[in-house]
């Protein structure tokens, strides 16, 4: 596989291996229309998301080849659920830097404005 991410050394016993050249990589996640966030990997200011994708979904299991595979999926791993949970975070609704009894109040709070309409007219019938 001719990818610019892994990198093809000769180990002291004369063996071929293949091993990532960097776990320095940076995952961000952004909305761009659906559900679902879109991904991106980044190095050096550089996109490699094509480059990352076709390690991911290569028809030979990447693990069988790349020594540090393993490492380089816990890390990309990692990075993604902090880029996911960072992007929800900047969408979401709820409060920040509050108590969590402020939090529940605040919960509270909003269900108490969404439902209003529907105890109105519980209330009139």
């Amino acid at each position: 596989m001719n990818n610019p991410l892994i990198e093809h050394t000769i180990n002291d016993a004369g063996e071929t291996i293949y091993q990532m050249k960097t776990l320095d990589i940076d995952v961000i996640a952004r909305l761009t229309g659906g559900i679902a966030p879109t991904i991106t990997y980044m190095h050096k200011d550089q996109d490699i998301t094509d480059d990352i994708r076709a390690i991911r979904f290569h028809f030979e299991n990447p693990a069988s080849y790349i020594e540090n595979y393993a490492d380089f999926q816990t890390m990309l791993y990692q990075k993604e659920q902090h880029a996911i949970n960072a992007l929800y975070e900047s969408i979401s609704i709820k409060p920040k830097n509050m108590s969590p009894g402020k939090q529940i109040l605040w919960s509270f709070f909003v269900f108490l404005l969404i439902m209003t309409p529907v105890f109105i007219i519980l209330w009139i019938k």
